[in-house]
């Protein structure tokens, strides 16, 4: 079934009435605003025209006036369902990431999703807003009956076509869906092209007189260069002079209102200076080739700075900072003050309980697997049903272990493991063989310990792999009834062109091999690591883990791929990913990748990928907080190490 255009009541004197076109039920009963005394009633009709069953809903908005003119007409507005229980109309069930920018932000469907094929645009609110506003007519009492006593013999001859046409519809809803997200996107970005473009314009219009001046001085400077190296002459004396008094009234001035009045006087100064260097120095040519070494200088020095600052950004994303240091060195002199006994996590029985959500993040950073562990406690429904797994070196291992045994996740169960105890991984596997690289991002073992789940899990069917710079934001529990369609890896899809996070296969792999060219296409769509699905009964029955073992020793031996385990992870598991939902991931908040505040808050899991993680001073500013709201700042710890919001 399809909602139609809506009708309105009879204009009162005392009551306004507004048309309303949805795209989907809210809820078929009455609604009451406590904030605006504004009430609305739902009126359901089924209208037979054609072979197809129509379902028209008038919602009807009451304002309330003060109660000595109050008047309300009940007769025309009573909800009328006497048909629809008659023929079974069902309560339409909540769906967990249905929002689509549409006109109706209301996050509910049909529970039969029945879309009628005829109607094209499936629901194109505009047409409907028009027709209704240009002319509809309600019909009368008499005709509202006539309309009912039809509904039920035709009812019974379009319900077995809609039935036929249910798949075939929803697939053609869906392709329209997404037109629409995709054009609302198109706008948005178009709009945000504009908005710099404008502000770009803005900025040239209040730092012009800033901009002449800067000009002015580079002018005096490059006649200064003109001038004999000895030379004394009143005119050099005089440019230096109007140098320093340019430079000095444009101080700290970031527009022009900034300058004072006799920043003016010194412009119009200075000015006069250089008419007379013109007049001395008459050559072009020679000036102009004064002016290219000076351009050719200041772009060596432009690099110069850009590889200075590429290099501190490295060092510092790759350093610990002073603070989180000592976080670890104060949890381990208290983890090791501990008694044998008191080192343990209570139920510890539910960690083979293949029934009960199970979650992993490897990581030696304290205050990452804190904010990973708590954001995915505190936006569960259910908390009680997490199993949370950490997994760390021997070096942050009582760390991590004490901070968790003072400030333990609520009703979840938590684990944490050190990578020294897995026996098995150095007899089972050749773990020596890590990629060369100087990034200990790339070369840890904990970076690469993911392709072993399977051997660290066994008593397991799925898990949910995070890494430690990610935000959880809204209730993971619809994400383990994702079907993977015999598939191993659940990820979101990086091969969209349109978005910053795009990547193709050979931007990490070296397709000029004929191992790679033989065995992958080039063009396949590629997809993220950050929080992944994992069904580890198929991983162990396709026994990817030996194929990545196979590929980790043939990339040893010649340059395959980049180092990292993202390239190894699109050959490990080419042809065994299952595509996320969008809104389940949201990658770009550890780089300046210009991702938007609504599709930040639309996302169930926030991502900083990058270099610039939160917990560092590079982390950029505007995306900070959802980060921190998840740390206690308040801790005894945090406040002895200087660790501040």
């Amino acid at each position: 079934m399809i909602v139609s255009r809506t009708h309105c009541c009879h204009l009162q004197q005392n009551i306004t009435c507004h048309h309303l076109t949805l795209t989907r039920f809210h809820t078929l009963s009455d609604r009451q605003n406590s904030h605006t005394n504004q009430r609305s009633v739902a009126v359901v009709r089924i209208i037979h025209r054609g072979p197809h069953p129509t379902v028209t809903v008038t919602f009807v908005i009451l304002y309330s006036l003060p109660s000595q003119s109050r008047k309300y007409r009940t007769d025309s507005v009573k909800l009328s369902v006497e048909q629809e229980s008659s023929e079974g109309l069902k309560e339409p069930r909540k769906v967990l990431y249905e929002d689509t920018y549409l006109l109706s932000a209301v996050n509910y469907t049909l529970k039969k999703d029945h879309v009628d094929k005829e109607s094209g645009n499936v629901g194109d609110a505009t047409d409907m807003l028009e027709r209704t506003t240009n002319g509809t007519k309600y019909e009368s009492n008499k005709g509202d009956k006539q309309l009912q006593q039809r509904q039920v013999s035709s009812m019974s001859r379009g319900k077995k076509q809609l039935n036929k046409q249910d798949q075939n519809v929803h697939s053609q809803s869906r392709k329209v869906i997404d037109e629409r997200i995709r054009r609302k996107k198109d706008v948005r970005r178009n709009r945000a092209v504009q908005h710099d473009q404008n502000a770009h314009s803005n900025l040239q219009k209040v730092t012009k007189k800033i901009n002449e001046m800067k000009d002015q001085v580079i002018r005096a400077k490059a006649y200064l260069s003109s001038a004999p190296p000895s030379s004394k002459s009143s005119l050099v004396k005089e440019l230096k002079l109007q140098i320093k008094e340019v430079e000095r009234a444009i101080g700290g001035a970031t527009k022009d209102s900034d300058l004072s009045k006799s920043a003016l006087q010194r412009m119009r100064k200075m000015e006069s200076s250089l008419s007379k260097a013109r007049r001395t120095y008459p050559d072009c040519s020679s000036m102009s080739k004064k002016l290219r070494a000076m351009t050719q200088n200041a772009e060596e020095q432009i690099q110069s700075q850009k590889k200075q600052v590429s290099f501190l950004f490295s060092l510092a994303s790759s350093t610990t900072p002073k603070g989180l240091h000592c976080l670890s060195m104060q949890l381990t002199a208290e983890y090791f003050a501990l008694a044998p006994k008191d080192r343990q996590f209570p139920n510890q029985q539910k960690l083979h309980d293949s029934k009960l959500y199970h979650y992993a993040v490897f990581s030696d950073n304290v205050l990452g697997c804190t904010v990973v562990v708590n954001s995915t406690v505190s936006t569960a429904l259910k908390p009680e049903k997490i199993v949370f797994h950490v997994v760390t070196d021997a070096l942050n291992f009582p760390a991590i272990s004490m901070w968790f045994l003072l400030n333990p996740p609520g009703k979840a169960t938590i684990q944490v493991q050190s990578i020294d105890s897995f026996e098995w991984l150095s007899t089972k596997y050749n773990t020596s063989l890590r990629q060369n690289s100087s990034d200990p991002r790339y070369s840890s073992e904990l970076n690469h310990l993911r392709f072993y789940l399977p051997d660290i899990f066994p008593a397991l069917n799925k898990i949910v792999l995070f890494d430690h710079d990610v935000v959880v934001q809204k209730d993971l529990s619809k994400l383990w009834s994702v079907d993977m369609k015999g598939k191993v890896n659940g990820a979101v899809e990086t091969c969209r062109e349109s978005e910053t996070s795009f990547l193709r296969m050979d931007t990490f792999i070296n397709f000029s091999d004929p191992f790679v060219a033989k065995r992958f296409d080039a063009n396949a769509c590629t997809w993220a690591f950050g929080m992944n699905l994992f069904d580890l009964q198929e991983w162990r029955r396709k026994d990817l883990t030996t194929l990545y073992d196979k590929y980790l020793k043939s990339g040893y031996k010649r340059p395959l791929w980049v180092a990292g385990s993202l390239p190894l992870g699109w050959i490990t598991f080419y042809n065994q990913t299952v595509a996320l939902d969008r809104r389940w991931h949201i990658l770009g908040l550890g780089y300046n990748s210009g991702v938007v505040r609504a599709d930040i808050d639309r996302a169930a899991v926030i991502h900083y990928d990058g270099i610039m993680k939160p917990w560092l001073d590079i982390a950029i500013a505007r995306y900070k907080d959802y980060w921190r709201k998840y740390v206690n700042y308040d801790d005894s710890y945090l406040q002895r190490c200087n660790i501040h919001a």
